[in-house]
């Protein structure tokens, strides 16, 4: 009786370990899975194509005549 329970108990500890690292490697495998596939979806705000964009020139040259004006 005496050697039955931490018989039990380590039989139940090992299992319940197991079971944590084999759901742990589980996930860490498939988000490495996840990152490795390409995107297929475009961001929403992204230009489409043939759309015209307005930005703003801000070089040095630009900025010196901005200032002196």
């Amino acid at each position: 009786m005496n050697i039955l329970f931490p018989l039990i108990y380590f039989t139940l500890f090992a299992l319940i370990a197991g079971g944590g690292f084999a759901m742990m490697w589980g996930n860490i495998k498939s988000i490495n899975e996840e990152m490795r596939r390409p995107k297929k979806h475009q961001h929403p705000e992204a230009p489409k194509e043939g759309d015209e964009l307005l930005y703003v020139d801000l070089n040095k040259e630009r900025l010196e005549i901005l200032y002196n004006k």
